[in-house]
């Protein structure tokens, strides 16, 4: 029996190894970091009030700090990753870059709201956290660290090794050929009407997800938004919650709206609503429903500008 238990312990710890200290998927997560450490960085040298646009992937795809920022007047980084990264490690990055006067702006998701706690706990973050940012681990309460500890499996121990395989053989990433790429901004760029055209028979029958109103109110998700509010309320951080893009034919949940508005509120942040509600017909998308193609892009972040002006222009008043 101590022999038996001595081999499940060797075999967890070296299993944790592994996964911390050897195995890597620099393609798939390493692009991820890339963009975080990016992002974070363009944010570190900008002196003064700042705009930080924090989403998914609608934040680099369907906005565009390029056209944003002369039209504010502010400094402005698109740091929009992936659904999948969660918002509290997304957060726990920003918060020592944060100052008072700065602007938030959140055009989440909806599915980031109704994440369930095991989701969150489980997105590719904790791997990045585990193998490239323990300091961020650290600091993370004890059930993320826990988890993050278990997130990896055989197929990625093989992902790895054939990721770190082609990696040091040269291998040539293609797809900033077929999607885009990102400017210095943070914007997905390039990820035009024409390159898009092959998506469109796939657009024409995705059913996007909508989360009910009950959804939103309970999700694990909504509950780390609703703390970083907190957080920014304290420290005199502007927040603005918003709308993620999606398709004209399928509307946001009223219940779930009213949920994500009353959100914000109800923290003392701000919330903005186009009012298209940043719904567009379905030839505006690249890839997927949270997609704008680049023209449309850059058609809704004109629009998002002329909305924010004034509630950004209302707290540089206040705070002089």
């Amino acid at each position: 029996m101590r022999r038996l238990v001595l081999a499940c312990l060797g075999s967890l710890l070296l299993y944790v190894a592994l996964f911390a200290f050897v195995l890597d998927r620099p393609l798939t997560l390493g692009a991820l970091r890339a963009r975080i450490e990016a992002n974070l960085a363009r944010g570190a040298t900008i002196t003064g009030r700042k705009l930080i646009i924090l989403a998914g992937s609608n934040g680099p795809y369907s906005h565009r700090c390029q056209v944003i920022e002369p039209m504010l007047h502010l400094p402005c980084v698109n740091a929009g990753v992936a659904v999948g990264v969660g918002l509290d490690y997304l957060f726990l990055r920003w918060e020592p870059l944060l100052h008072a006067g700065d602007v938030v702006y959140l055009p989440l998701e909806e599915a980031q709201y109704a994440r369930s706690r095991a989701m969150a706990e489980l997105g590719p973050d904790a791997s990045i956290m585990l193998r490239h940012d323990r300091t961020s681990l650290t600091a993370m309460p004890w059930h993320r660290q826990f988890a993050a500890l278990f997130t990896a499996d055989l197929r990625g121990a093989v992902m790895s090794v054939i990721e770190t395989a082609l990696v040091n053989d040269g291998f040539h990433d293609p797809r900033a050929a077929v999607t885009g790429t990102y400017n210095a901004w943070g914007d997905h760029v390039g990820h035009t009407a024409a390159i898009g055209a092959p998506n469109q028979p796939t657009l024409a029958e995705f059913v996007p997800f909508h989360p009910t109103g009950e959804a939103v109110e309970q999700g694990y998700g909504t509950r780390i938004v609703g703390r970083f509010l907190d957080w920014a309320k304290a420290h005199k951080v502007q927040v603005i919650g918003g709308l993620p893009t999606g398709f004209q034919d399928s509307p946001i949940r009223p219940n779930a709206l009213a949920a994500i508005r009353s959100l914000y509120l109800a923290h003392g942040a701000a919330f903005m609503a186009l009012p298209n509600l940043s719904r567009y017909p379905r030839s505006a998308f690249f890839d997927t429903a949270d997609h704008l193609n680049e023209a449309a892009q850059i058609r809704h972040s004109i629009a998002v500008a002329h909305a924010l002006a004034p509630l950004v222009a209302e707290r540089r008043n206040a705070s002089n």
